[in-house]
């Protein structure tokens, strides 16, 4: 069966000279084509030190997140998401969904506790009944469709039912033969319990969660699939992808999971329902088995995703309907088990400082961490200082950063420490290399922030204080060898500098 799946994934890539005669006729009702499409972030909160709900709704705002998925409904963060523009999907967690299930009085106290307690005030736009319950706890799924329903009832008897939708986001792996896309279908052992649930969302008006991942796709499928596919980059029209069935064309991976879920449900009779993608995303480290797990991949993913969202051009099989997203996730969620990627997929570090910076300028104004804003590189607290001086020591010698400004007598000397002194060596570096991606890490002693670390007449480089008048200075090549002293007891000269950028250089020793 597998190697079918591959000659078959094969031929789908390849390029097909007709082209596409007309795009296939829409079922999706209109009503539910005229909402806006938008981009909303997971909330995982498997992360040591997370803010508290108050703080965490604060940052939202700041960083112009409007819509947010929880995978709960904890009373203090919805307290605090309070009187805010921010729409909210609550969670009921697998490990309550046998309860709910079995019980139309836990559902209604349930909806009680977590819906009507918070709502109009709290705007709560959707409930999820568990996550991935079919694929993930299938001893559970005769239990999924009343769970479903018992909430739905409970909104009904609140009045909100036309207010909050309900659905149960589900995994691409449930979708078999996902490639070419008009050939998907719902995995049949499933369809007992998917099918009546698919004919719920299509009564009330409700999408079909989908959490969609080409990440894994390209992983499972290397040397078929092409990374350009995957992260939406542009495309030859020999690597564009064609449906040989209806001659649609996919430039990405994302559009042909979406539109494999689209004609999934068409075969089961369903054409009316919306895929909302209720998780998709890329890490950002992995180990030695996901070398695709970079912060650069990562950043074009989600960059490109954003963009592709908000240009509301649908998907080849639907263009009239662009499917809302919501990124996974917003924290890097430390505390995750392994593989390493597990705790990698997040925008932002758990002390809200970004993982990276997403390339969305022009694309609305969904998050302020977009390189249109001003950012700096600072050395991490906490880093032992030896550590600390052999990163200070390539970035103002092999790195080439202007280190000037941190010599004796001038602006940025004081404080004289090894902390205070690389922040400016790493900023002065980063800014230099156009604060791309990677440029702030030094091996792992390095951050980006959002807030302006100048201080008093030491200004950073890329601070809005930073005048067109400011009086040009000298790289650190230029330094004399004395003009070192105030790296510590670490002293180098000018003789001893060249050796060590010698070094580094046939060492491939790179920060």
């Amino acid at each position: 069966m597998a190697a079918a799946f591959c000659f078959f994934l094969s031929l789908f890539f390849l390029f097909s000279p007709f082209p596409a005669q007309g795009k296939i006729v829409a079922e999706i009702k209109q009503t539910q084509g005229k909402d806006e499409p938008y981009v909303g972030v997971n909330i995982g909160t498997d992360v040591s030190k997370l803010l508290s709900p108050s703080d965490l709704v604060s940052f939202l705002q700041v960083q112009k997140i409007n819509h947010v998925r929880l995978y709960d409904a904890e009373p203090d963060l919805l307290k605090a998401l309070a009187h805010t523009k921010i729409r909210v999907i609550i969670g009921v967690p697998n490990n309550q969904l046998i309860a709910i299930g079995s019980s139309n009085a836990t559902a209604a106290a349930w909806v009680d506790r977590n819906v009507v307690a918070f709502y109009p005030e709290t705007t709560i736009i959707a409930v999820a009944v568990g996550d991935e319950v079919l694929t993930t706890m299938p001893s559970t799924a005769p239990l999924l469709l009343p769970a479903i329903q018992s909430i739905y009832n409970a909104l009904v008897a609140s009045n909100l039912h036309t207010q909050i939708k309900v659905s149960t986001p589900q995994s691409a792996s449930l979708i078999l033969d996902p490639f070419p896309p008009s050939q998907a279908f719902f995995n049949t052992s499933m369809t007992q319990y998917l099918l009546p649930i698919v004919k719920f969302l299509s009564r009330t008006q409700s999408p079909l969660m989908m959490n969609l991942y080409p990440y894994y796709v390209y992983m499972e499928n290397k040397g078929v699939v092409p990374l350009e596919n995957s992260l939406f980059k542009p495309l030859t029209p020999s690597k564009e992808m064609v449906d040989p069935n209806t001659l649609l064309h996919y430039t990405n991976v994302y559009d042909a999971m979406v539109d494999s879920a689209y004609f999934s449900m068409k075969n089961l009779n369903v054409t009316d329902v919306v895929v909302l993608v209720s998780e998709t995303g890329w890490p950002s480290k992995g180990d030695s088995k996901e070398p695709y797990a970079t912060v650069d991949n990562a950043d074009t993913y989600n960059s490109n995703l954003i963009k592709h969202v908000f240009d509301k051009t649908g998907s080849p099989f639907h263009p009239e309907i662009t499917s809302s997203v919501y990124l996974y996730e917003l924290f890097n969620e430390d505390l995750r088990s392994p593989p390493i990627s597990e705790a990698n997929w997040g925008l932002f570090y758990g002390n809200t400082t970004p993982v990276y910076l997403l390339h969305v300028s022009g694309s609305g104004t969904f998050l302020a961490n977009d390189t249109t804003n001003r950012t700096y590189c600072i050395a991490t607290e906490g880093v032992d200082t030896k550590t600390l001086q052999t990163a200070l020591d390539w970035a103002c010698g092999p790195g080439r950063a202007n280190c000037s400004k941190i010599q004796p007598g001038e602006p940025c000397y004081q404080p004289n420490n090894v902390q205070n002194h690389a922040s400016y060596a790493f900023d002065s570096y980063y800014q230099m290399e156009g604060k791309s991606a990677g440029s702030c890490d030094f091996k792992g002693v390095a951050m980006i922030t959002t807030s302006d670390p100048s201080n008093g007449s030491c200004i950073f480089p890329g601070s809005k204080k930073e005048g067109k008048n400011t009086k040009e200075v000298v790289n650190s090549t230029q330094i004399t060898s004395g003009s070192f002293s105030s790296y510590g007891s670490n002293q180098i000269s000018l003789i001893s500098l060249c050796t060590v950028m010698f070094l580094c250089y046939i060492s491939n020793l790179h920060f």
